[in-house]
C-alpha cells in the first residue's frame, strides 16, 4: 500500500516522498525489515524514538514520530511522519492499512470494572445460536466463530485490533463482541475502530496503579462513549452513578438498564440459587442458569443489547435462559466429598464483595464460606487491605495466599493485606503463600456441606512468579483435592 493512502486523514508534517510502497506496520524496532513503516511510541519504560537509526539501517522506508531525530541519514532516503501522538496515529493508520474492517461488521464494544468478559462471551455465544457468524474479544480468549486464538491483553494492540478484525470479516462475520479496557482507551489501541454500540457495566476500584486517580479512570471509560459515531447505541446501567456521566457527551443514542431505578430495560431478581436465578425482564418472566445479583446485571444488559442489534425480544429471552456462565465465572466445583466449590475471577474489592454476597444469600446457615483469595504482584497495591477486610468479614475462614505475584514479593503482598485486618479477624485467618498449598488446606477444612470460594484468577490457566508463567488451574487443583 502506498504511503500516502496509509497517513490519509492524519495530521502530520511529512518530509520525503508519500508515494513509496509500504510492506508493513510496526511499532516494535525487532520486527521492523525492507518496506516496513515504524511507528516510535512513548512508552512506560522504553521510548521507541531511540531505535529509529536501527529500524532505518534494517530497511524502514518510513518513520512516524513526535519528534525528528537529529542528525537525519542522507544515506538512507526515508520519509518522516511528524505527528502530535504516535500512538493514535497508529490507530488511525491500521485502521487505512488493513481497510477498515470495524466497518464492514457490527462491532459491539463494552467497558467497565466487572461483567466485561461475561457479557461478550455469552452475547458471542447468543449469537452463534442464532446463525450468526460473530468474532469475540475478551480476556479469555479471542475467536473467529468457534477458532479459538490465545489472548495476552484485555484489548489488543491497534495492529493486532484491526489484523483481528480484518480476519473476522474476511471469514464472514458480521458481529463481533469485544471488551474495551480503560488502558486501551487512553493508549489509544481503539483510536480509528469504529463501534456499531457500546455497553458500560459498573466502575469499581480497580486499575489505579496505572490511572493514580478514581477521576482519571472515571474519564478514560467515557472515553469510549465520547467517540461512538452518531449512528450508534450507548447502553448504560443507571444504577452505578457514573452511567450517566459516561453519556455526557457521547453523539450516540442512549439506552438504559436497571435493577434498582427506572429504565429502558429493567430487571427485577425474584429468586435466586446455586442452580440458577428467576428473572423478569420489562415484565416477562425467565429461568436463567446463571446465579448472583451481579449476573442479574449481566443478563440484563446482553438482553438489552441484542434486542438493540434486532433480535426479537422473545428469541433473545428464550436464548438467554440456556446460556451458562463463563469459564472461572462463579464456576462450580463438585466432588465425592461433599463440598461445594466455586471459582471466580474476582479480583477486585466490588467483585470479591458481590460473589461473597451472592454466596452469603443463597447458603444454609449450618454451611460455612471458606474463602481462598490473594492480590496480584505490580498492580495497584491500594486495594490490598481492603479485598482482605471484605473476605474476613464475609467468610468463616480466610486463606490469605499468592495471586500473580509477578516480579513482587509475595509475602510482602499478604503483608498489605493483613494489614486490613483487625485482630479478631487474623483469628479466623490462615497465610499460606503457596496458593496450591492454600486450596489444598482450604478443602481440608471444609466439612460437607461446605463451601470454598477460590477467587482471582478465574479462567487463567497460569501463575505468574518472578516474570515466569508456570501452568496452574485453580479448577484442576480443586478438582485433585476434592476427589478424596
Amino acid at each position: 500500500m502506498k504511503l500516502k493512502d496509509i497517513i490519509k486523514g492524519i495530521e502530520a508534517t511529512v518530509t520525503g516522498a508519500v508515494d513509496v510502497e509500504v510492506n508493513d506496520l510496526q511499532f516494535d524496532s525487532r520486527k521492523v525489515g525492507p518496506g516496513s513503516l515504524f511507528v516510535a511510541q512513548r512508552g512506560t519504560k522504553v521510548d521507541g524514538h531511540s531505535f529509529i537509526p536501527a529500524v532505518i539501517g534494517q530497511g524502514a522506508v518510513a518513520v512516524v514520530c513526535e519528534e525528528l531525530p537529529s542528525p537525519q541519514s542522507p544515506s538512507h532516503p526515508v520519509t518522516y511522519i511528524k505527528v502530535s501522538d504516535s500512538s493514535l496515529a497508529l490507530g488511525l493508520m491500521a485502521a487505512n492499512f488493513y481497510g477498515h474492517p470495524s466497518e464492514k461488521l457490527k462491532l459491539i464494544g463494552i467497558t467497565g470494572t466487572n461483567g466485561k468478559t461475561t457479557t461478550v462471551t455469552l452475547l458471542h455465544r447468543m449469537f452463534r445460536m442464532m446463525g450468526h457468524h460473530v468474532g469475540l474479544v475478551s480476556t479469555i480468549v479471542n475467536k473467529i466463530d468457534e477458532e479459538e486464538l490465545p489472548t495476552g491483553h484485555t484489548t489488543p494492540d491497534a495492529l493486532e485490533l484491526n489484523q483481528l478484525l480484518r480476519r473476522m470479516v474476511d471469514a464472514g462475520c458480521d458481529y463481533c463482541f469485544m471488551e474495551v479496557s480503560s488502558h486501551a482507551v487512553v493508549q489509544h489501541r481503539v483510536a480509528g475502530v469504529r463501534f456499531a454500540g457500546g455497553i458500560f457495566s459498573n466502575i469499581t476500584h480497580d486499575h489505579l496503579d496505572f490511572h493514580k486517580t478514581m477521576a482519571n479512570y472515571i474519564a478514560a471509560k467515557k472515553g469510549f462513549f465520547d467517540g461512538l459515531p452518531k449512528e450508534a447505541w450507548a447502553l448504560v446501567n443507571v444504577d452505578d452513578r457514573n452511567g450517566r456521566v459516561m453519556v455526557q457527551n457521547t453523539r450516540a443514542e442512549v439506552h438504559t438498564y436497571a435493577l434498582q431505578h427506572t429504565a429502558d430495560f429493567h430487571c427485577r431478581l425474584l429468586e435466586s440459587t446455586f442452580e440458577g436465578m428467576h428473572l423478569e425482564i420489562n415484565g416477562r418472566e425467565l429461568w436463567c442458569r446463571l446465579v448472583g445479583r451481579f449476573n442479574a446485571y449481566n443478563l440484563t444488559a446482553i438482553y438489552a443489547a441484542a434486542v438493540l442489534c434486532g433480535t426479537p425480544k422473545d428469541e433473545a429471552l428464550r436464548l438467554l435462559s440456556t446460556l451458562e456462565a463463563a469459564p472461572g465465572r462463579f464456576q462450580y466445583v463438585s466432588g465425592s466429598r461433599g463440598v461445594f466449590a466455586i471459582v471466580d475471577y474476582a479480583h477486585t474489592p466490588d467483585a470479591l464483595q458481590n460473589v461473597i454476597g451472592t454466596i452469603d444469600g443463597i447458603r444454609r446457615p449450618t454451611q460455612q464460606l471458606i474463602t481462598v483469595v490473594g492480590c496480584g504482584g505490580d498492580r495497584d497495591r491500594t486495594k490490598r487491605p481492603e479485598m482482605a477486610k471484605i473476605a474476613a468479614e464475609g467468610s468463616d475462614k480466610v486463606v490469605l495466599t499468592s495471586d500473580n505475584p509477578r516480579t513482587e514479593n509475595p509475602d510482602a503482598i499478604l503483608d498489605e493485606m493483613e494489614a486490613g485486618l483487625t485482630a479478631e479477624q487474623l483469628s479466623h485467618v490462615v497465610r499460606i503463600t503457596d496458593r496450591r498449598q492454600a486450596i489444598r488446606t482450604a478443602c481440608l477444612m471444609a466439612r460437607e456441606g461446605d463451601i470454598v470460594l477460590v477467587a482471582g484468577k478465574g479462567h487463567e490457566k497460569y501463575q505468574e512468579v518472578n516474570g515466569v508463567r508456570s501452568h496452574f488451574d485453580d479448577v484442576e487443583e480443586l478438582e485433585k483435592e476434592l476427589k478424596c
